[in-house]
């Protein structure tokens, strides 16, 4: 189990935060300690800070007065209700805030299930509660629980490999948000992609979309992007989120950044030959896009294709683990542009075009340093990464997940609300400079 302790001034602010998440159905208050109890049962916000407000009130000198503790089991740690409201108890106790006012809150909006406890860190004189050697007095605490609950400790380095997928996203769970949150934060850390084409292109595998929208502000124009979730067939199934609600990273101009820095990177990269020379090989070796593409999976390479209504190819993409790098076949060369393989998979000139091909090149085995196994894929009308008439997967096709998996860190279960939330808390407020005083 991992403690995370935060603090703050605003306790509305953090009783709030809790709040809204009850008020979506994707959390409960599941006990109150020292708090003023309800004729119904149910709480508010301003019922909930009358308990708080004596104590914020007779508060001297502390300047953040407001605990805001998460605690989070493991994800494969089965906790009840009843478990979860011992371990607050047993937690605070141990921390020293046993006699404080506070309230339990359960959030379920992502996998891992944990608690919020929200409280106060000044008694009801005003005074601090000692808070020396906390960090290690928590982790005590939470060693110590976890041997009381039969939880899985959290220093254990056994974990289940499937835990560790880098997955993609399920539009269907409630958390939408989380997950495109933890997917767009970590793929320009390692992956070059040169527009906002490619870029769509490997978000495409982890079935979200990025759109630019434009518009005026008091007569300027301004541009941004939002990220859509994707069902099976590639379609739109959520509310556009703006870009913004994930961080910098995921905006249209730390991303025009990165495109820049990407296509400097991609002119050094000795990749390209190595992935050009591959694809050409597997033209010449395949009769149809399914092979091509089996093909291609086995060399760690998705090919990632885009067609219009007619069914005619209009772009070609390819997203290279090895070099993690994203590239237009176009970009790789004439010959590997989207018209050539409409050719190539049209049955009637298929040995026609695969004769030309022989002809330009030699046909050897390319070097390659990658042991990526076949990726699980399902059918996919908008970017088709497998044919559909293709066999069900075997034990053996978890390769682009195993390998991205090791290279991205277990991001599903991050919750990025609640990280927002805590970096505003440790915001400190700007002193003034004595000249500043009115």
């Amino acid at each position: 189990m991992i403690a995370k302790i935060g603090r703050g001034a605003n306790i509305i602010g953090a009783l709030s935060y809790n709040q809204l998440k009850v008020d979506q159905e994707n959390g409960e208050i599941l006990s109150t300690h020292r708090i003023r109890e309800t004729i119904d049962g149910k709480h508010s916000i301003s019922q909930l800070y009358q308990s708080f407000e004596p104590y914020l009130i007779a508060n001297k000198r502390t300047e953040k007065p407001v605990l805001h503790i998460s605690l989070n089991p493991n994800p494969r740690d089965n906790v009840s209700d009843e478990d979860f409201k011992q371990i607050a108890k047993d937690y605070m106790e141990r921390m020293g805030y046993g006699d404080q006012p506070h309230v339990v809150f359960k959030h379920t909006d992502i996998e891992r299930t944990h608690i919020h406890i929200v409280s106060t860190c000044v008694d009801r004189n005003g005074k601090k509660i000692p808070d020396n050697y906390e960090k290690l007095r928590s982790m005590d605490a939470c060693r110590a629980l976890e041997q009381q609950y039969k939880l899985i400790p959290a220093t254990e380095k056994n974990r289940n490999p499937k835990e560790e997928l880098f997955r993609p996203i399920d539009y269907k769970v409630a958390n939408v948000k989380s997950q495109i949150a933890s997917v767009v934060r970590h793929l320009p850390k390692y992956y070059h992609y040169q527009n906002l084409g490619t870029y769509n292109a490997l978000l495409s595998l982890f079935n979200i979309t990025a759109e630019e929208v434009k518009g005026e502000l008091h007569g300027q124009t301004k541009q941004g992007l939002v990220y859509f979730a994707l069902n099976e067939q590639g379609e739109k199934v959520s509310n556009p989120f703006k870009a913004s609600l994930f961080g910098k990273q995921a905006g249209l101009e730390v991303l025009q950044k990165h495109f820049e820095k990407s296509k400097e990177k991609i002119k050094t990269e000795t990749a390209k030959d190595i992935l050009k020379k591959t694809i050409e090989v597997g033209i010449h070796t395949t009769s149809n896009e399914t092979e091509f593409k089996k093909q291609l999976l086995e060399q760690g390479i998705n090919t990632v294709v885009r067609r219009n209504h007619e069914g005619r190819i209009y772009g070609i993409t390819f997203i290279d683990h090895e070099s993690r790098s994203v590239w237009n076949g176009s970009q790789l060369g004439k010959n590997l542009s989207a018209n050539i393989f409409n050719d190539c998979w049209n049955k009637e000139i298929t040995q026609k075009r695969q004769d030309a091909i022989h002809d330009n090149i030699k046909i050897t085995s390319p070097e390659s340093t990658n042991t990526t196994k076949p990726e699980t894929e399902k059918p996919h009308t908008l970017f088709d990464f497998l044919n559909k008439d293709q066999s069900t997967q075997t034990q053996s096709d978890f390769g682009f997940m195993e390998s991205l998996g090791s290279l991205l860190p277990e991001a599903q279960a991050e919750d990025y609300e609640e990280q927002q939330f805590a970096n505003k808390m440790k915001k400190k407020k700007k002193s003034r400079r004595p000249g500043n005083k009115k």
